[in-house]
């Protein structure tokens, strides 16, 4: 496995990252069975992956539930990533940065996660109110009891910059959507790690499977399955045809390299952003297994310029 250190902080953690959106068991399509999940989980830590993210909104709990049901009696070999401030009311979305909520929000986390202390807490979604002066002070207080050891950023673009400047060495990290069949953030997470000396991670690495190769021109999702919505445009109109694209030049450098797809598609973050965490949404060990390809070798410039070239449209689309 390949490690780094979060910058501004001692954490070290695998640049695999386990994602726990999939454990949520919400809209994924498919079985999705605890047992499995727990399975990966160990699997996970067999293979050198450390590190978990997760946020309490993600099946209303339910993932944190079960991440804190695999890692019951191994809670020293894992660091424990989740996130606040995303909760529904009465069947809407509320954005909720407040000292109030977030005391709220992580007791309820480290409850349903059985553990004592979360190793990095993460700001999900910006609530557009509350001054991030008073939330930084809120995850102090809660550091100096603690209950958490470091705290990050989620979807966090360049427009914040400003604000953040000032804070600069306060959060260790942040993450936002980014693969080969997404790439509008790119330029928003080199300046981000750069600007604000945060190690970036990446969500949505696999573009929600389309990278996986598993899908074609004729696929359709059951309704309850997320991707069946044109939200999730990696499988809708031109954006799914250029993915189809991308995945069959990811196919030629598969074979180059004798590794799965999904190992192709996580090495090219690893290898073009630099000291990044990938997430990857895991429901199953065999999936953590194709994963893990990606790690202890590297593509050569002419694959990554191939791959550049080839998922370029995304760049600043959709």
């Amino acid at each position: 496995m390949e490690y780094i250190k979060l910058k501004n902080s001692d954490l070290q953690v695998s640049r695999i990252c386990m994602g726990g959106c999939p454990m949520g068991g919400y809209g994924w399509g498919g079985n999705i069975l605890e047992q499995e999940l727990i399975d990966a989980v160990h699997s996970a830590l067999e293979n050198g992956v450390n590190f978990f993210d997760t946020a309490d909104v993600y099946g209303l709990g339910q993932s944190e539930i079960t991440l804190g049901k695999a890692l019951k009696g191994k809670r020293n070999k894992a660091v424990i990533a989740t996130k606040f401030g995303v909760c529904t009311s009465n069947g809407q979305t509320i954005y909720d940065n407040s000292p109030e909520y977030i005391e709220k929000a992580l007791k309820g986390s480290l409850k349903r996660l059985n553990t004592d202390y979360i190793d990095l807490y993460q700001v999900h979604y910006r609530d557009g109110k509350t001054p991030i002066s008073d939330v930084i002070e809120t995850l102090e207080n809660l550091k100096n009891k603690g209950y958490i050891r470091y705290f990050g950023l989620s979807n966090i673009h360049n427009e914040d910059i400003e604000e953040l400047k000032a804070q600069k060495g306060k959060f260790v990290s942040f993450q936002d959507e980014y693969s080969l069949a997404c790439r509008k953030n790119e330029k928003d997470m080199f300046t981000l790690s750069k600007e604000l000396a945060l190690t970036p991670f990446t969500w949505g690495s696999l573009g929600q499977g389309v990278l996986t190769g598993k899908y074609d021109i004729n696929t359709k999702f059951d309704s309850n399955d997320r991707r069946s919505r044109e939200i999730y445009v990696n499988f809708h109109g031109e954006k799914f045809k250029q993915n189809l694209q991308i995945v069959e030049v990811m196919k030629k450098i598969s074979l180059e390299n004798l590794k799965s797809l999904p190992a192709i598609a996580i090495r090219f973050i690893l290898d073009y952003i630099k000291e990044s965490v990938v997430l990857v949404g895991i429901k199953r060990p065999s999936q953590l297994l194709s994963n893990i390809e990606a790690i202890g070798w590297n593509l050569t410039n002419e694959q990554i310029s191939e791959l550049l070239k080839v998922s370029d449209d995304q760049v600043g689309a959709f």
